[in-house]
């Protein structure tokens, strides 16, 4: 049975509520017959990337789908690169603040994402959920959490489909924010998580 690592973050900032980790818990153990190892990540410059090498270790997944938070967005981005870059703009939850550093001294300067990024940005589209391929994944942990999962399956030579997703905010906490910003209900970002996870396990993908 094929097997799929998906992750989200725990809320952070001034964000009470994650979308990403409000689909992790909500997601079931298995979809089409796909096993999926579900990980809620701290937000957390020295755990998050941590718990991803160690998510990797443990399952050998046949995939991996990290989604994080990008309010403000307005549409699902399913992020192209991962830059070799950290540049904090709010602290972690730890209270660190991490700017003008490198995530690996010795890396590359980027690494693509090898999920079949214009197959899903074509069956999001079609299914009337909002979504768009960006390339920027920022420079905070959701960067460097995609950096990570992308250098330690490179190192190991593990060619598998793996790659970063930005959620928008959910409809309570554009609800609740300051700031006008974008929202998108959990019944579409189900559904955009479910269509990734299928054409993943579809035959032209294994």
């Amino acid at each position: 049975m094929m097997k799929l690592l998906i992750t989200g973050f725990e809320p952070f900032g001034e964000h009470h509520t994650n979308p990403s980790q409000v689909l992790i818990k909500t997601l079931p153990d298995a979809y089409l017959g796909i096993t999926l190892v579900k990980a809620i990540l701290p937000v957390h410059a020295a755990l998050a990337p941590a718990q991803m090498v160690k998510l990797l270790e443990t399952h050998k997944p046949d995939g991996v789908i990290a989604f994080g938070l990008a309010a403000g967005r307005a549409k699902v981005s399913l992020e192209r690169v991962a830059l070799n870059w950290l540049d904090f703009s709010i602290p972690d939850n730890a209270g660190e603040t991490i700017q003008h550093k490198l995530i690996c001294e010795d890396g590359p300067a980027a690494y693509f994402s090898t999920l079949p990024l214009d197959r899903m940005l074509t069956a999001l589209n079609s299914a009337g959920i909002p979504a768009e391929a960006s390339l920027s994944a920022g420079a905070y942990l959701c960067n460097q959490v995609f950096y990570t999962l992308m250098d330690t399956l490179a190192q190991h030579k593990t060619a598998i489909p793996a790659g970063f997703v930005h959620l928008p905010a959910l409809p309570e906490q554009a609800a609740n924010s300051k700031q006008p910003i974008p929202s998108i209900g959990l019944e579409k970002i189900l559904a955009a998580a479910f269509l990734m996870i299928e054409i993943l396990g579809s035959p032209a993908n294994t």
